[in-house]
């Protein structure tokens, strides 16, 4: 029987894309908040590779060391990488931060500020999704709606309400009912700008 799995999934790790042992590109996501999960690159023919790492895997930035969490979508890296036996995904021995995501400008003048709050108001998107939380990281939450689990990746300004209160991303647990406002990305992934529960009014 053995054999037999093995004969089936030869086809499918032959026709695996593989990225180089050593590949320069762009951070689209990463699991936070882990000692172990994947990420994922976009190299520059835009093919997508995902990774695994663990506690293990050297991450620097500045000629700081850092974790895989606190790494940046948008950030250009290398990736030194190995085979991983049976896995369709290659581990991660060291991440190096090429080039960062320029830094939110935060404004110290209040007159400033208030020049800005257009700017800093909740994105209110063109997507809605209404279900429950079924899974929830640090970065994205799994959504199980009527139709099926939907991924909605989670922003570093995504507000979150709760019977019409600003409260703090931790507040937001599995298994609640909540209704999110979301756009898309330049990478066509669907990113959470508002998440809503409690006194939640469905849109007219």
């Amino acid at each position: 029987m053995r054999a037999c799995w093995l004969f089936l999934l030869a086809p499918l790790t032959a026709g695996a894309q593989f990225p180089p042992p050593v590949l320069t590109g762009t951070l689209l996501e990463r699991d936070a908040n882990v000692p172990s999960g994947e990420f994922s690159v976009r190299a520059p023919d835009d093919q997508v590779y995902r990774y695994q790492f663990d506690g293990r895997t050297a991450v620097e930035r500045d000629s700081l060391a850092v974790d895989v969490g606190r790494l940046i979508p948008g950030e250009k890296v290398t990736v030194d990488s190995d085979v991983v036996a049976g896995s369709l995904l290659r581990y991660a021995r060291a991440i190096h931060v090429v080039a960062t995501v320029a830094p939110l400008r935060i404004f110290a003048d209040t007159r400033m500020r208030d020049a800005r709050q257009v700017e800093r108001a909740p994105l209110t998107g063109t997507l809605t999704f209404a279900g429950v939380v079924s899974r929830l990281t640090g970065q994205r939450l799994v959504l199980r709606t009527r139709g099926g689990e939907q991924t909605i990746l989670i922003r570093q300004d995504t507000h979150y309400v709760d019977n019409g209160d600003t409260v703090e991303a931790v507040k937001l647990q599995p298994n609640m009912r909540v209704f999110v406002r979301a756009g898309k990305n330049l990478y066509e992934q669907v990113e959470a700008y508002q998440v809503i529960w409690g006194g939640i009014l469905q849109p007219r």
